[in-house]
Parts: structure tokens; sequence; C-alpha cells
């Protein structure tokens, strides 16, 4: 079976970049500018706007809840069905259950 010239052409060459820097390793002073420019976007761009998304998202959630409305629970038989415990707390509730708006079979937890 022939081995198309572009896969050899391919190997070879990757193969001679892997050897050179195996031989030639870089030198890390010719980096240094480089490292500097990144260690700063990530301090000053990557992080305060990592901050930004964090205060919108609180913020967002927050006017939200202001005018948050339970819907009145209606026992749907196809919903909340418990064929088998959950291996965690009381066995009735999801993994990551919110009382505010998950309801349990039976209906809504009481809210203080």
């Amino acid at each position: 079976m022939a081995v198309p010239l572009r896969t050899i052409v391919r190997n070879i060459h990757s193969s001679s970049v892997r050897m050179n820097t195996v031989l030639h390793p870089p030198n890390p002073k010719q980096y240094e500018g480089a490292v500097k420019t990144w260690r700063n976007l990530t301090l000053f761009v990557a992080f305060p706007a990592i901050g930004l998304c964090m205060v919108n998202a609180y913020l967002g959630e927050k006017e939200h809840m202001e005018h948050f409305h339970r819907e009145e629970f209606i026992p749907y038989e196809h919903l909340r069905i418990r064929k088998k415990r959950f291996p965690w707390g009381d066995g009735n509730k999801t993994l990551f259950h919110n009382p505010k708006v998950n309801a349990l079979p039976d209906g809504f937890e009481e809210l203080d």
C-alpha cells in the first residue's frame, strides 16, 4: 500500500522540528518580553474582566430574585417520579435541589 508523499514529508518535518528543539533548546532570555506581556494581560485584563462578569451575573440574579414569583404546584403524574431513593440526604431531593424553585413529589417546601 502506498503512503502519500504529503504524509511522509509531514512526518519528516515534524520529527526534524522536534530534534531541532532537543539539540538546540530555546534561550529563555528571548522570551522575557513575551512572558511580561502575558503576565500583564492576565493581571490587568483577564482578572478584571472575570470580576466584571461576576458582578454582572450577581446584579442580574439579584434583580431577577426581587420580582420572583413561584407558580402554583400542580401534581402531574409524569413529573417528579421517584422509583429509587437518591443516595444523598433524605433521598427525596436532587443533588442541586433549590427549595425556592424545585418541587418535591408532594409539593413545594415552605419558605421562611
